[in-house]
């Protein structure tokens, strides 16, 4: 079975036709529990947003702060495995139908098997994978198998990263670049900063891929300000964030869902 690349790549394309960034919203596989979760990506996208990235949880993430990493703290200690983020991806995407990506460091990946997570992730309706860590000269075997089953590989470029480097990065992704706003772990703050932009304009003179930004974004006026300049808005510690400080999973699920709202309403406000 394909995975469902060109489904994201048809979706970016509709949310850049009708004039808007596209939202994408992040949350963890297994928290708070592998049932919740699923049921919270089902909340964001009922509020709006039109992409999911689902997070493997990680006992040492790299460009997660604390927020992501208290919530894969939970996972982790609820026992979530791979075979739960491919449940979440399955289920997630049978009900409602949007790009579901998974976020995730290399070494998961490695120690699973290349071929073996990507073909599950392709039967699992995936549409990629946002690779952080992974540098691009030892991409290549993921990339082969990626591309075998219809996956898009989405990598990491930052304001330190400088401009032939971005083109070396670019040439080698698909399905869109994800643009680190800053330099820094992932959080939500009170400005996204100039960073954002200047990154965007230099990396979009490399590559025709849509150019996504996230880190820092959380709340309606800073998704409309990313969204002026960005082909997408990616949001995650925000709604980790309301989950966590609800006081029940229901609780939680409605202010996720409400934020989605409140920041699909902020990209269509450019």
């Amino acid at each position: 079975m394909s995975g469902n690349i060109e489904l994201l790549n048809t979706t970016l394309g509709a949310a850049k036709a009708a004039d808007r960034a596209a939202l994408i919203a992040y949350l963890p596989a297994g928290f708070p529990t592998v049932d919740g979760g699923i049921e919270a990506v089902k909340a964001v996208v009922a509020g709006g947003a039109d992409v999911v990235e689902v997070g493997l949880p990680h006992s040492d993430p790299v460009l997660d702060g604390p927020v992501i990493q208290t919530a894969d703290d939970i996972a982790l200690r609820g026992g979530v495995r791979i075979a739960d983020v491919m449940r979440t991806v399955r289920e997630a995407y049978k009900a409602t139908g949007v790009p579901i990506l998974v976020m995730t460091y290399w070494n998961p990946i490695d120690r699973y098997g290349v071929e073996r997570f990507t073909a599950e992730l392709a039967e699992a309706g995936g549409a990629g994978c946002i690779l952080p860590d992974l540098p691009v000269q030892e991409s290549a075997l993921w990339r082969e198998h990626a591309d075998k089953h219809g996956l898009a590989t989405v990598f990491v470029v930052a304001p330190s990263s400088q401009d032939a480097r971005l083109a070396t990065i670019t040439a080698a992704g698909s399905g869109f670049v994800y643009a680190a706003s800053l330099m820094g772990v992932t959080g939500t703050r009170a400005s996204v900063g100039a960073q954002a932009q200047d990154l965007v304009g230099r990396t979009r003179a490399t590559t025709d891929l849509p150019v996504c930004v996230g880190l820092g974004v959380s709340n309606a006026a800073q998704a409309a300000e990313v969204a002026g300049f960005a082909d997408g808005v990616i949001v995650g510690s925000a709604f980790v964030k309301a989950m966590l400080d609800a006081p029940d999973e229901a609780a939680g699920l409605a202010a996720v869902r409400s934020l989605a709202g409140e920041l699909a309403e902020g990209v269509r406000k450019r």
